[in-house]
C-alpha cells in the first residue's frame, strides 16, 4: 500500500529503517479547512502498513492542540517502548483567503495547528529527550517558511514561525546533546494540494482539475520533470536528518522542492 499522505509515509519510512512508530492523529475534519482531514480508519490504516514492515506501532487519537492529550500519548509511548529517539512534528492545514477577508477562527486553528502544536509536540517529549542527553527532532516547515505565498498569509506566518522555533529549539537543546531540525516540503502530493480548492488555485481558473494543477506545478520546480513530488521524498530527508549520518547537524532548514527556492520566481519553461 504507498503511503498516500506525509505521515504515513514517515511512519513507514522510518519503520522501514528499523523504529518502531507511535503515530497519533485527531482524527476529524475542522471547519476551516476546505479539504478533508484524517480520519480513525487512516490512523489504523497506517498502524497496518507500519506492521507489515515488521516493527510495533502505537496509535492514539490525540490532537496537538491539546498538552494534556500529548502529554498522555508521551507517556503511553514510555510505557511500551521504553524510550523516544524521534519526534516527527508533522500535523498540518492549510486553507486560503486574502487576509483582510479570513475569519478569526481560519487563523487561529491555522496558528493552533500548525506554529502552537509543534511547539505544544516538542515541549511534550523535550524533558524525555533532555534526560536521555540525545535524540532528534525534526519540525515541519514549508517552502512557505521563506516566502510568501498567495491568500495563505496565516499559513506563511505558521511556517515563518516553524523555523523560528526549530532555531530556538535547535540552540535551547545542543548542551543536552538533542538536535533539532526543520525539512521544508515544496508541492507534495497530498490531499493539502489534492482537493477541488488546490486544483483552482494552481490551474488559475474555477473548475479547475488535477490533470490541469500537474501541468502548473512543473513551473513550481527546477528539476526536470518535477510536478508533485511524493510523500517519501521528505520522509527520506526526515530519515536521514534523524539518522546517525546526520549526528553532527542541527538547526538547519532543510528544502525538499526539486530546487524551487534556487529559482528566479517562475520557471516559465518546464521540462518533462
Amino acid at each position: 500500500m504507498p503511503p498516500a499522505e506525509q505521515g504515513r509515509a514517515h511512519a513507514v519510512t522510518l519503520a522501514k529503517a528499523g523504529a518502531d512508530i507511535v503515530a497519533l492523529d485527531m482524527a476529524e475534519d475542522l471547519t476551516t479547512v476546505p479539504y478533508g482531514l484524517g480520519t480513525a480508519d487512516d490512523l489504523k490504516a497506517t498502524a497496518t502498513a507500519v506492521e507489515d514492515q515488521d516493527r510495533r506501532v502505537l496509535t492514539a487519537k490525540a490532537d496537538v492542540r491539546s498538552s494534556a492529550q500529548l502529554d498522555e500519548v508521551v507517556a503511553a509511548a514510555l510505557d511500551q517502548f521504553g524510550h523516544i529517539d524521534v519526534v516527527c512534528a508533522n500535523a498540518g492545514i492549510y486553507s486560503q483567503a486574502n487576509f483582510w477577508e479570513m475569519t478569526d477562527e481560519m487563523w487561529q486553528d491555522m496558528i493552533d495547528v500548525n506554529l502552537t502544536g509543534v511547539w505544544r509536540t516538542a515541549k511534550a517529549v523535550a524533558p524525555h529527550l533532555i534526560e536521555r542527553r540525545q535524540g532528534s527532532i525534526v519540525l515541519t516547515s514549508s517552502v512557505n517558511g521563506f516566502q510568501p505565498g498567495w491568500q495563505i498569509a496565516h499559513y506563511v506566518a505558521a511556517k515563518h514561525g516553524v523555523i523560528g522555533l526549530m532555531r530556538n529549539f535547535a540552540n535551547e537543546l545542543a548542551p543536552y546533546g538533542v538536535r533539532c531540525n526543520a525539512v521544508c516540503p515544496g508541492a507534495i502530493d497530498t490531499l493539502m494540494l489534492n482537493n477541488p480548492h488546490t486544483y483552482e488555485r494552481f490551474a488559475g481558473k474555477p473548475g479547475g482539475t488535477r490533470e490541469e494543477a500537474i501541468e502548473s506545478v512543473r513551473h513550481f520546480h527546477l528539476l526536470h520533470g518535477r510536478s508533485m513530488l511524493p510523500p517519501t521524498a521528505v520522509s527520506e530527508a526526515i530519515a536521514f536528518l534523524s539518522s546517525d549520518a546526520a549526528e553532527h547537524v542541527t538547526g538547519i532548514a532543510f528544502p525538499v522542492d526539486a530546487g524551487h527556492l534556487a529559482m528566479d520566481g517562475y520557471n516559465p519553461s518546464p521540462t518533462k
